[in-house]
């Protein structure tokens, strides 16, 4: 085939190679035939030949991508690509990973099947042009890209998604791609070993561990495992099925050290290691598939194929362009023969029953049950425990959605919530019913903040509703996938249910544990993330209003929703009614001085929280009596409260511009006194400060935790009193 008549997606390829050794016999055809799914046989020879075709032209585009940038990162995957390929070759294309810098192979997996041209990626030279630019390939993996299932940035996080894919779809296969690099990071297999234990009979995830030495600047913390100490690690944590396929065995190039470029051994040779990684990948789907735990590790060097290797293979610098010497001599040694471009493509788009982008399970939106929700109507004046009565409603949803899965690392029970494991029981292997433990449960406690919020995270994102709660103090540790899916469900073409978490034991509620359970900052965060435009932190100020709350965050899609409440018996200030109009709108009022009241000026005070009303209405009372009328706001839906052009709400899939306009936003916030009052930081109440035309203003709020008895201790400690708010008054008036 001469270069003229290469297929049309190749237009923009710089470099050919000469014709691979029985090229015109072992790849006159694809071995993935019309109309199949996955090659017929692991080894045939025809299928381990054309695997190795696969395996070097993914790393040809990805340096070449990566090297018209002089950006990226190209080594790591590059030590992949015989895994990846394998494993496209037998029809398992629902892959996932937890390393961000494989983000080019993975695009040139995508772009090779065909699944890019959905987004205007048609040629190598609109790869070479989209690449790391805005709307086209970003430098991590988003969700957003057509036939990708789940974004990828923080280490740590990839095997949730996967975990989360085998739970909802028992029949597929979910590869994820972990690098040693990233063997370090908290929790990767300890989350799996929990998530065994409660799930036994879901083994159809596979970790795949890219194993090459070297992590992003230096030589990985493995590095210097043998492979009886890396088999050994994973038997550890539960896995019955190992298979380690080394590249060192295959070497006959001399290479020194533990990890080999399998790129330089003889042909034969890389075909003799391809055949390993085939039929190794090959058992292990069957194995995972088969209900034993299992995991793959491929373990050759970093960098494997492309322009250097080891660390330095890692990243390119602006130097690194395309016409660089290095670059080009990468090139030319991956360079494939003109013919064999339309075999890779053929069989990368047949794989899995078409390109993955009409094919992986997230390109589909899941069925999901209708619910009805009872609420129960607490009358006004009324105590009640708003957490207790948002479990009632949990309980609900997980009875009518068998699929609903609540995670919690610190206990329903000790955040008044038990009501949701009476209903839908703690998953756990023991039975025990004074516990509530069956091995069907529907609520996963793993102990571990991180796991909690990436299983729920998961669950939501590929599109099956789920709720993380936690302690306030301690939702820190489990809140960077929460934004890595929120970020992504921002991005999504399809609607999923949105991410909801509920933050109970809050700083107020926590004096006698001190400062380790007081950490409202975090709220700090979440208001931050307002602005993103799909995040949406509520603040019930009662028992009514949480389950406004609840059922507002349920019924959403491809949001963000984190819930903020108590776990104390606290006065109901809203019926049902105004409570479901104050989170949609944003606000309510919970109290207003007769117009004939003194006049010395009206005091506003916005309020974000439920306990943190009880100060607030101490000092109306006393405020009133010396001449002030009191106007008191619930601030629950802050988000609303932003003018429009504050927020990328236009930006986001499914938006939302239900923003609070200013008529009705100068009748609850305009006064000649504004205090901003909230448990937690001043952060959320920012919309209000920002909007509010009273000319005179303060902010009564959380400093830092202390050791004290109870709640109204901590509020002293903390300035956050009635005494307080009346002196800031004064002061200002």
């Amino acid at each position: 085939m001469a270069s003229h008549d290469l297929p049309a997606f190749c237009e923009g390829i710089r470099y050919l190679g000469k014709p691979w050794p029985n090229l015109d016999r072992l790849a006159d055809r694809a071995a993935i035939a019309e109309g199949e799914h996955a090659i017929a046989d692991a080894t045939d020879e025809k299928a381990v030949y054309q695997t190795l075709l696969g395996a070097d032209a993914l790393r040809y585009v990805t340096l070449q991508m990566c090297g018209a940038k002089g950006s990226g990162h190209p080594g790591g995957f590059a030590s992949s690509a015989e895994a990846h390929a394998a494993l496209l070759m037998l029809g398992h294309t629902n892959i996932v990973t937890e390393v961000g810098h494989h983000a080019p192979g993975f695009y040139s997996a995508m772009f090779l099947d065909g699944s890019l041209e959905t987004m205007g990626i048609r040629t190598m030279h609109d790869m070479m042009a989209r690449f790391r630019e805005q709307h086209g390939l970003l430098g991590h993996l988003s969700g957003a890209i057509p036939g990708l299932l789940a974004p990828a940035g923080p280490l740590g996080q990839g095997q949730h998604f996967a975990m989360a894919g085998a739970l909802l779809h028992r029949d597929t296969l979910f590869p994820v791609t972990i690098g040693d690099g990233g063997m370090g990071e908290p929790y990767v297999l300890n989350a799996m070993m929990h998530f065994h234990t409660a799930y036994p009979e879901v083994t159809n995830f596979l970790p795949t561990l890219i194993w090459n030495g070297y992590s992003q600047e230096h030589h990985s913390m493995v590095s210097l495992h043998s492979n009886a100490q890396m088999i050994d690690y994973w038997q550890g944590h539960g896995f019955e099925e190992v298979v380690l396929v080394d590249a060192k065995d295959f070497d006959d190039a001399g290479q020194q050290g533990a990890f080999v470029d399998s790129s330089r051994f003889s042909f034969s040779q890389r075909l003799a290691f391809t055949r390993a990684v085939l039929e190794g990948v090959d058992k292990v789907a069957k194995s995972a598939l088969g209900g034993s735990l299992t995991v793959f590790i491929i373990k050759q060097l970093k960098g494997t194929g492309v322009h250097t290797v080891g660390s330095k293979s890692h990243n390119l610098y602006p130097a690194d362009t395309l016409d660089a010497q290095h670059i080009i001599d990468g090139l030319t040694r991956r360079a494939l023969p003109a013919a064999a471009w339309q075999i890779v493509r053929d069989n990368f788009s047949r794989a899995g029953g078409g390109p993955a982008v009409k094919t992986v399970v997230t390109e589909f939106e899941l069925d999901l049950p209708a619910l009805t929700l009872k609420m129960q109507a607490f009358a006004k004046g009324d105590k009640a425990v708003p957490a207790t009565a948002m479990g009632a409603l949990v309980a609900q949803v997980g009875q009518q959605d068998k699929r609903y899965v609540v995670t919690n690392a610190d206990g329903n029970e000790a955040s008044a919530m038990k009501n949701i494991n009476d209903a839908l029981k703690i998953r756990h292997p023991t039975v025990d019913p004074l516990y509530n433990q069956e091995p069907t449960g529907q609520v996963y406690e793993p102990l571990n903040e991180d796991a909690c919020a990436g299983l729920a995270a998961g669950l939501a994102l590929f599109g099956s509703r789920a709720l993380w709660l936690s302690y306030e103090s301690f939702a820190i540790n489990g809140w960077p996938i929460v934004q890595t899916v929120a970020q992504a469900m921002a991005e999504l073409r399809r609607r999923t249910p949105s991410m909801v978490a509920m933050f109970t034991a809050g700083a107020l509620e926590q004096g006698r544990n001190g400062w380790t359970h007081q950490r409202p900052e975090i709220e700090n965060y979440f208001a931050a993330m307002m602005r993103n435009g799909n995040v949406f932190p509520l603040f019930p100020c009662d028992a009514n209003t949480i389950q406004a709350a609840f059922e507002y965050a349920t019924n959403s899609f491809n949001k963000c929703m984190p819930i903020i409440a108590s776990k104390s018996p606290l006065p109901v200030y809203l019926n049902l009614d105004e409570a479901r109009e104050a989170v949609r709108t944003g606000a309510a009022l919970l109290h207003e001085s007769e117009s004939t009241a003194g006049n010395k000026g009206t005091v506003v005070f916005a309020v974000a929280g439920d306990m943190t009303f009880l100060p607030v209405f101490e000092a109306r009372d006393a405020l009133e009596e010396q001449g002030y009328k009191v106007r008191i706001v619930a601030v629950v839906n802050p988000r609303q409260l932003y003018r429009p052009a504050d927020v990328a709400w236009d930006t986001v899939s499914q938006p939302d511009d239900g923003f609070m306009d200013d008529r009705r936003f100068d009748s609850l916030f305009d006064g000649d006194v504004l205090i901003a009052v909230s448990g937690g930081p001043s952060a959320p109440l920012e919309p209000v400060l920002l909007r509010s035309r009273a000319p005179r203003r303060d902010t009564v709020c959380w400093k830092r935790g202390e050791t004290t008895a109870s709640p109204g201790e901590i509020m002293a400690f903390n300035g956050i009193t009635a005494a307080r708010m009346i002196e800031r008054v004064k002061a200002l008036s």
